[in-house]
């Protein structure tokens, strides 16, 4: 496939995404607060990847103004609960207003203002069936090493790579943000317990499944 090609098929996926009036105004927020969120086809995704892993209990680092989760929240069962971290109460309390404008029932989410890196090693062992990592992109490898101990077997684990994601092929790109990307992805490849995948969405994707292993005879 031509580098045009390709270029028109990432456009058209972006394009294809309808979002709703909810989802419009948090857009808003987040413009006004500066807040980078993902894009509609990045969204879309982790919708499905909710719906189709029946999602009961999910963590989102980096709340943003809310746009990631209600994606999620739109593929998650009824009886689900989003826990999502973010060290900036604003960002949240722009969050909050979207899950209300959507018609998320309070006790649906689970906001913890705080860095990511304190909070993770707090929650418990294989108890969530799908971890968004959307924080600092220099700390996503040390998210992803909690990451896996979180997931249960066959939860997915999906980390945003962001504008560092075109830059790994890369062999002259040698920034934090490349460097913490590369190691993340490297880190993700190397567990023989995930199931990867890149996917070249936003600024790009790393995704794995937390594999079952049978147990020992």
């Amino acid at each position: 496939m031509s580098d045009s090609a390709a270029s028109a098929l990432v456009t058209y996926a972006e394009n294809a995404i309808v979002e709703d009036e909810a989802m419009s105004s948090a857009r808003e927020r987040a413009a006004d607060l500066g807040v980078d969120a993902v894009s509609p086809s990045v969204g879309a995704l982790l919708s499905v990847f909710a719906a189709a892993g029946g999602a009961k209990s999910v963590v989102e680092v980096g709340t943003g103004a809310g746009i990631s989760g209600l994606w999620l929240l739109s593929g998650m069962r009824p009886d689900s609960v989003l826990t999502t971290i973010d060290s900036e109460q604003e960002f949240q309390a722009a969050a909050k207003i979207g899950f209300q404008q959507a018609g998320v029932a309070a006790n649906r989410t689970r906001l913890i203002n705080g860095h990511a890196l304190d909070v993770l090693p707090r929650l418990a062992d294989a108890a969530y069936d799908l971890i968004f990592l959307d924080g600092e992109p220099v700390d996503h490898p040390r998210y992803v090493i909690d990451a896996v101990r979180l997931l249960r077997p066959g939860g997915v684990v999906v980390v945003n790579l962001g504008d560092a994601g075109y830059r790994i092929p890369d062999p002259e790109a040698y920034d934090d943000e490349a460097f913490a990307a590369r190691e993340a992805t490297r880190i993700i490849a190397a567990d023989e317990n995930l199931l990867p995948v890149i996917l070249p969405l936003g600024g790009g994707l790393v995704a794995a499944a937390k594999a079952f292993v049978p147990p020992e005879q």
